[in-house]
């Protein structure tokens, strides 16, 4: 059972997780006004989306060493900083490149929010107390979901997309002051960090997701988009092989001698290319094919956010009752499932079914993040538990940033047959995408 000071020390890191979900669902919503007011079509928004993610995962390999070198509270303190200071910039932008560049120092700061907050959980409670603690922090930053959508299409229709940024400023003071005077400065020794291995992981990620971006918006030609993809692939390649030679690399392949760890990692990037996808595609389609206003979407938005909280108060119970294999080989089939129902959606679909289903969507989206999420983690000692948190945010993030690059690529793939087939061949395939997870969790040790 937590101790006072250790729930206050996890509600501050809820703050945390607040404003990154608060940020991302209320902007959502809003992306098809902000186009509008930036000149550019809303399916090409996702330059928006993807410039956050990806520096999120580029920097995320080095918050482990600078939390253990400079300590969790310092890194979490700054991290607050500049992703308000991003948020500043982005509702001063007046160009599509202001704000993606805004994004970007957005993302800087982001990159350590996340993996810094689940790393000080990792290591101020047990294993036994593991499962409930990440349960207990995902709650309040589930809070963000449950209000963004909702905010996010009033501030866009009524108040202007700008404040949509500016409210993270008050948010992030309280955290500051939260931070400063509830959080221990947890610090580990500090391994020489792996520049050249971070060179090579981060130059193939970048190229990858450049590869992705290109031919998604096909702002480059098909040439140069292969050859990113092939390039970015190469140097991927290049990193893990280094990485089984040197004495400390960036990521140890030692990691995935962990099955858990393996297992939980691989079955992340397949399953959240379906569900990353989701905050991206929702919000347009029901604007720009359903014909909804921006603050109608955002409320209909609230019930996916709803049942997301919902559900935390019966996954630990799920788990322990059936274990990890069954319930995450069962849920991955009715995740996928879930999403190739939207295909079915059209103008003529009642109200009171398009609610049910995304309620039912954010039921088991919820039990499947927390499920994976604990299920990688679970078994990291604290030798590993920097190195192999860090190694699993950059998946997270990765795997979402593909996500919405996929689904971009497939609505321009089928933007012949119109936008109203566009989504919904989409949506059938990112279903079917995400239902392959479902094999890698059938991996897992019987019983476990």
């Amino acid at each position: 059972m937590a101790s006072h000071s250790q729930r206050a020390l996890l509600l501050i890191i809820a703050i945390g997780f607040f404003m990154q979900s608060l940020d991302a669902t209320i902007l959502n919503t809003a992306l098809p006004s902000i186009a509008v007011d930036l000149h550019t079509s809303p399916l090409k928004m996702q330059m928006v989306v993807i410039s956050y993610i990806l520096t999120v995962a580029l920097l995320i390999p080095t918050s482990g060493w600078l939390a253990d070198r400079f300590g969790t509270q310092r890194i979490f303190l700054a991290a607050i900083v500049l992703f308000c200071i991003g948020s500043l910039l982005c509702a001063l932008s007046t160009t599509l490149w202001q704000l993606v560049g805004a994004r970007v120092i957005q993302g800087i700061g982001g990159a350590f929010l996340m993996p810094v907050g689940r790393l000080v959980v990792l290591l101020a409670f047990s294993k036994q107390d593991f499962v409930g603690a990440m349960s207990f922090v995902t709650i309040p930053g589930l809070v963000g979901p449950l209000i963004g959508p909702a905010l996010g299409g009033w501030l866009a229709q009524y108040a202007g997309w700008h404040w949509i940024f500016l409210i993270n400023l008050p948010v992030g003071a309280i955290g500051l002051w939260g931070v400063s005077k509830k959080m221990a400065n947890f610090r580990q020794s500090t391994a020489v960090f792996d520049w050249s291995g971070f060179a090579f992981f981060g130059g193939g990620l970048l190229m990858l997701s450049l590869a992705l971006q290109g031919f998604s918006e096909r702002a480059l030609s098909t040439a140069l988009s292969l050859c990113l993809l092939l390039s970015g692939g190469a140097l991927q390649t290049a990193y893990w092989l280094r990485a089984f030679k040197v004495e400390q690399p960036l990521f140890s392949p030692s990691l995935f001698r962990i099955p858990t760890y393996a297992i939980g990692t691989f079955g992340n990037i397949f399953a959240r290319l379906g569900s990353g996808s989701m905050p991206f595609l929702m919000p347009l389609f029901l604007q720009l094919v359903l014909g909804f206003p921006p603050a109608k979407a955002g409320l209909l938005m609230i019930v996916t956010a709803a049942s997301a909280i919902s559900a935390k108060t019966v996954v630990t119970f799920l788990l322990s009752r059936w274990g990890y294999r069954l319930i995450l080989s069962i849920n991955t089939l009715l995740l996928g499932l879930m999403i190739v129902g939207f295909m079915l959606v059209t103008p003529e679909t009642s109200l009171l079914l398009l609610l049910v289903q995304l309620g039912a969507f954010g039921f088991i989206n919820s039990i499947q993040f927390t499920a994976m999420n604990t299920l990688t983690l679970l078994d990291l000692g604290a030798e590993k538990a920097s190195s192999g948190n860090s190694l699993f945010s950059v998946v997270m993030q990765l795997s979402m940033s593909l996500g919405v690059a996929v689904s971009s690529v497939f609505l321009n793939l089928f933007s012949f047959a119109g936008v109203e087939r566009a989504f919904h061949l989409t949506y059938l395939l990112v279903g079917v995408l995400t239902q392959c997870a479902s094999l890698i969790f059938l991996q897992l040790k019987r019983g476990s």
